[in-house]
């Protein structure tokens, strides 16, 4: 999970056992964002993030950065940061796409979830190995 946090450039990243299972019932209700099927439940289920992940916006221009909006303090653990930029990173990119670009893997037994950045918006999947797995599992249904 450190790895994953250090991607994303979360500071900090070092996570106790507590820790992990705070961001894993948090990870449960970021998927209700993506899994929602109406724009009204989508943004219902932002709120929910923004009510229990965020203290206040700020704009800062730490590390040489442009200024960019944090949604707590700096000072907070790991697990307040990331409740706070993944609640306000979905808050902000649904403004942004009219409500619409998340989704669901297709894939049977996938259960990831992503953000569709094609340019049509209409990926049906996590990723392109998900995409051709599930049209291997399609051909063989059907010759065989």
């Amino acid at each position: 999970m450190t790895d994953v946090l250090l991607t994303h450039e979360i500071r900090r990243p070092d996570l106790m056992d507590e820790q992990l299972q705070a961001l894993r019932s948090w990870s449960s209700l970021l998927q209700d964002v993506f899994i929602a099927t109406t724009i009204d439940d989508r943004t219902q289920a932002a709120n929910t993030l923004l009510t229990l992940g965020t203290a206040r916006a700020y704009l800062t221009t730490h590390d040489g950065w442009s200024p960019h909006l944090h949604f707590t303090g700096e000072d907070e653990d790991v697990v307040a940061r990331v409740k706070a930029v993944t609640a306000g990173g979905v808050a902000i990119f649904l403004v942004e796409s009219g409500g619409e670009r998340l989704g669901v893997c297709a894939r049977s037994r996938c259960e990831r979830v992503f953000v569709d950045t094609s340019r049509n918006g209409r990926r049906e999947y996590c990723s392109a190995r998900c995409g051709n797995t599930a049209a291997v599992t399609r051909h063989r249904q059907r010759h065989g």
